[in-house]
């Protein structure tokens, strides 16, 4: 019989959820053919587009390249996101499985954009101006003409752009539809309603409670299709997720502290004229980049402004990383010169104009009730359990790390992921 491996990546799940998950109609059913992982560390910024990276990688930041959300672009509040796989350093699970011939699928999986390894693509990507409608979307960024009819346009009906719950049950059908229609071999999806509700709410709230039971109706749906597919049997279904979040308080506009220093420079209107060191928000850390890296006064100039709020204690920074530090430590690399931590309340604007410091705002994921790209030791952690004809029923892993997903999914599928940080969980497998 064929294999298949299905990999739903729930975002912003955490341990701590399972506790409901397993009390749930279709969660309990499987609950003793499950394999579990107790703690799951991520990689840094605990990021969304990072952490999928490495999840389809099994390398860290430094390595693939994606260090953020956004891409790079400077003196802007916001810029576009890396939503193309042509972003992406090195290889990934879709090139190992399409080289040893089998097939491979995605729904929503961060930046799989035109992958020319993804045989059935329905990629996350959202009109980028208001010439591009939804439909356009996906045409634009890889669904083959076939994927096109039989998936986008069975499903669109039920999405609401970048609007939860219904993405999400857009993603599902999508998933359940490619899995009747196309069997792959390698299915990778990416719902966010749990990460939604938690910016929206908190990290523990009655609107996650219900975010989870609505995972767990979709669950159904899913395993629905593989039994109408004749599949089911065949198998492998591994629950995993990128990172948690902390509850925030307030957002700091570094940008702002940077012109009061005068490390950025604006004329009347408030327009930047010139700067010597910009900050690019990635949630509850930041990456400050130099105008000219090179420049050793810009620097010194930018690392005393930078510890000098450090030691204060009052703006929300809990440490200052060099990019030599955050290399080391946390494998974090690219083309900025400083990392910035949060003290787990504040989290970082791009802005910078005043006031300094900011409340909460649900309308962005970055200053809502709860956030992330926290360091990755702190706070709830994300989630890894798994069943199937290739998982040990009831074996459980104390620790393990987001660079190992890769290269366990990769052993499942009986192909090669080489060069990756990570390692097999051998010890979940039968």
């Amino acid at each position: 019989m064929s294999k298949h491996v299905i990999v739903i990546s729930n975002d912003a799940m955490v341990y701590e959820d399972l506790e409901t998950l397993k009390t749930l109609p279709n969660f309990s059913r499987l609950w003793d053919k499950m394999a579990f992982v107790k703690h799951v560390r991520s990689v840094y910024p605990s990021l969304t587009y990072p952490c999928h990276t490495t999840m389809m990688t099994g390398v860290y930041p430094d390595k693939h390249g994606i260090v953020n959300n956004e891409t790079p672009e400077m003196l802007v509040r916001t810029s576009v996101w890396h939503l193309f796989r042509k972003d992406i350093r090195g290889t990934d699970l879709f090139d190992v499985a399409k080289k040893a011939g089998l097939t491979t699928a995605s729904v929503f999986w961060p930046v799989t954009g035109n992958h020319p390894h993804i045989d059935y693509l329905v990629n996350e990507y959202w009109p980028q101006d208001e010439q591009e409608t939804l439909r356009d979307c996906f045409a634009n960024s890889g669904s083959s003409p076939e994927v096109m009819e039989k998936v986008v346009d069975a499903n669109i009906h039920r999405l609401v752009n970048r609007t939860h719950p219904y993405c999400d049950d857009f993603i599902y059908s999508c998933a359940g539809s490619i899995v009747r229609e196309f069997k792959p071999n390698l299915l990778m999806i990416h719902p966010a309603n749990i990460d939604d509700y938690r910016h929206k709410s908190g990290v523990f709230s009655d609107l996650v409670t219900h975010g989870l039971h609505e995972v767990d109706n979709w669950m159904g749906t899913l395993i629905k299709a593989t039994k109408d597919a004749g599949i089911y049997e065949d198998t492998d279904f591994i629950m995993v997720s990128d990172h948690g979040q902390l509850n925030i308080v307030r957002a700091l506009a570094m940008n702002a502290i940077f012109r009061e220093n005068g490390l950025i420079e604006t004329d009347e209107a408030g327009n930047i004229t010139d700067y010597t060191a910009f900050c690019k928000s990635s949630g509850l850390s930041a990456q400050v980049y130099l105008k000219n890296p090179d420049d050793r006064n810009a620097y010194a100039r930018t690392y005393e402004v930078l510890n000098r709020l450090c030691d204060d204690g009052i703006y929300g920074i809990s440490r200052v990383y060099t990019a030599g530090e955050a290399q080391r430590e946390e494998h974090l690399s690219g083309g900025f010169s400083f990392v910035l931590e949060t003290d787990g309340y504040t989290a970082f604007n791009n802005d910078w104009v005043k006031p300094v410091l900011r409340p909460k705002d649900v309308s962005d994921y970055r200053y809502g009730n709860a956030t992330h790209g926290h360091h990755p030791n702190k706070g709830p952690q994300p989630t890894f359990f798994a069943f199937g004809p290739d998982i040990q029923p009831g074996a459980v892993v104390e620790r393990a790390r987001l660079v190992d997903e890769a290269p366990t999914i990769a052993k499942i599928l009986g192909v090669r992921l080489d060069g990756a940080d990570g390692s097999p969980l051998e010890d979940i497998l039968r």
